[in-house]
């Protein structure tokens, strides 16, 4: 077989295998943490999402180089917005009785976020990283 038609399937079976990855837990959750920093610690329990990345998932333009990249998250900081968001991936947190409640600050934009109590940290974070990296030209 080409050696451009084999990259093109590995590619292709790359990116599927992603997008159902990536997209059966978030369905699955309710929260996430905003992070602040790409640098903390990784954990198999949960799924890091980069601005870089939610333009990705959300089928909008990327960056073109790594100026771009370093004025969307230039922007981010500036914003003193969230640079990537956290979703735990191997449960749903809810409260100790299980019964899936919200805590009381939890949709304050600093520390948990519920996405559906119209949490606009991802969307302003995505919107903010892609004006930043656009305003740069590669």
């Amino acid at each position: 077989m080409p050696k451009t038609i084999r990259r093109f399937l590995v590619t292709g079976a790359a990116t599927l295998t992603a997008a159902v990855l990536a997209a059966s837990p978030a369905f699955a959750q309710h929260c996430f943490i905003p992070m602040y920093n790409l640098n903390g610690p990784a954990s198999p329990n949960w799924w890091t999402i980069t601005a870089e990345d939610g333009l990705a998932l959300e089928g909008m333009p990327g960056v073109k180089c790594e100026a771009q990249r370093k004025a969307g998250y230039a922007a981010l900081r500036a914003a003193k917005l969230p640079v990537a968001i956290k979703v735990k991936v191997d449960m749903t947190i809810a409260d100790p009785k299980g019964e899936g409640r919200m805590a009381p600050n939890g949709a304050n934009g600093k520390g948990l976020e519920y996405f559906g109590a119209g949490s606009d940290l991802p969307e302003r974070m995505l919107t903010t990283f892609s004006a930043g990296a656009s305003s740069v030209r590669c």
